[in-house]
């Protein structure tokens, strides 16, 4: 197909993925916890950063200075950036700092494992759908075949110098990489990181789709974290309680386009250059390492409903909730106590996975 005025395409996006719920609980002895929350737009996203405590303005002011920074970083386009070098290299090493490293190498432990369903080199035919500039365009697949030859995931070379604590990695001439699948997640975990060094008592941060926390809720208890509802975002099919946890969902309804009475979405088949077509709606992962969590809950939406539950069968290491087009809940058996449905979002089934 040739290219198209972007004014003939209607472009939708979900402004937010995951509700936090969060209050502010007053402890009997000593009145009202302190609490701060900042709102930031970083990395095309708004994201929210809570913190409580006695120190939990320097708290939100260090989780947004580490997002800020990594977004520096990470921005494929930007000519200061990492990623930038990474694609302008021609095959020679590139140095990069460990919080880019671990994205990268947890990225290949699941391209690995999951038969390249993730795969960070698929930046070129991202590029040509128009999702990192908004001039969105169908492509044929003659220009799509020309941009997935350059795929080189399989071949990167990732160094690590524990002399120095450093790292470098290269990948084969014309490669280009995002990441796009991975750096909110990495963000997350480093955000809350920081929180914890400024010293904050409990926290959560809302990144989008990627919700990670610190801690206990003030009064100790879980937080409550909402799984939105990919048919109708203003609600959800349910709720999460959770500890120190990192809960990430990818979904078609996230940020698409239509044309000529199709919609196409974001996430793309590295096999086909394509927007995902299988069963399901929404992947959401909830795990430890946000990074991870990230990485995973692109690949088990790449993978569809069958191979996602087989790859957490294999590999375990986290929970998942998949939400299908025929309205069923899918949850993985570590949620049976903590997943509860929300009996107002309408007609889902709700089924747990051995």
């Amino acid at each position: 197909m040739s290219s198209m005025s972007h004014t003939r395409i209607s472009f939708k996006r979900a402004a937010v993925i995951l509700l936090c719920l969060v209050s502010i609980f007053t402890l009997a002895s000593c009145g009202a916890v302190k609490m701060e929350q900042k709102q930031i737009f970083a990395m095309d996203t708004v994201m929210t950063l809570t913190a409580y405590g006695k120190k939990a303005g320097e708290a939100v002011d260090a989780a947004a200075s580490v997002i800020y920074s990594l977004q520096a970083e990470l921005d494929p386009e930007l000519p200061t950036s990492t990623a930038y070098a990474i694609n302008h290299a021609n095959g020679a090493n590139v140095v990069v700092s460990s919080q880019i490293a671990k994205m990268l190498s947890t990225a290949k432990t699941v391209y690995d494992r999951s038969d390249g369903a993730l795969d960070l080199s698929i930046y070129p035919v991202v590029k040509i759908w128009g999702f990192t500039n908004g001039h969105y365009y169908v492509p044929t697949n003659e220009e799509l075949s020309m941009q997935l030859i350059r795929k080189a995931y399989d071949k990167m070379i990732l160094t690590s110098y524990p002399a120095t604590g450093s790292y470098s990695v290269s990948f084969p001439a014309d490669t280009e990489i995002s990441f796009g699948a991975i750096g909110k997640g990495c963000a997350a975990e480093n955000a809350i990181s920081a929180m914890r060094q400024a010293g904050a008592e409990s926290g959560i941060v809302s990144l989008g789709g990627n919700v990670q926390t610190l801690g206990s809720k003030p009064d100790g208890r879980k937080w409550t974290v909402t799984i939105q509802d990919p048919n109708n975002t203003a609600n959800w099919v349910g709720t999460v309680k959770v500890g120190e946890m990192a809960i990430v969902t990818s979904g078609s309804y996230q940020r698409f386009f239509e044309f000529d009475g199709n919609t196409y979405h974001h996430i793309i088949n590295p096999q086909s250059g394509g927007p995902v077509s299988n069963s399901l709606l929404s992947a959401t992962i909830i795990c430890e390492d946000g990074t991870m969590a990230d990485a995973l809950s692109t690949a088990m939406f790449v993978l569809g409903e069958g191979r996602a539950l087989n790859y957490w069968r294999t590999y375990g290491g986290f929970e998942m909730i998949l939400i299908t087009k025929s309205n069923q809940v899918i949850c993985t058996k570590g949620l049976i106590d903590v997943y509860t449905p929300n009996e107002a979002a309408g007609n889902y089934k709700v089924k747990y996975s051995e």
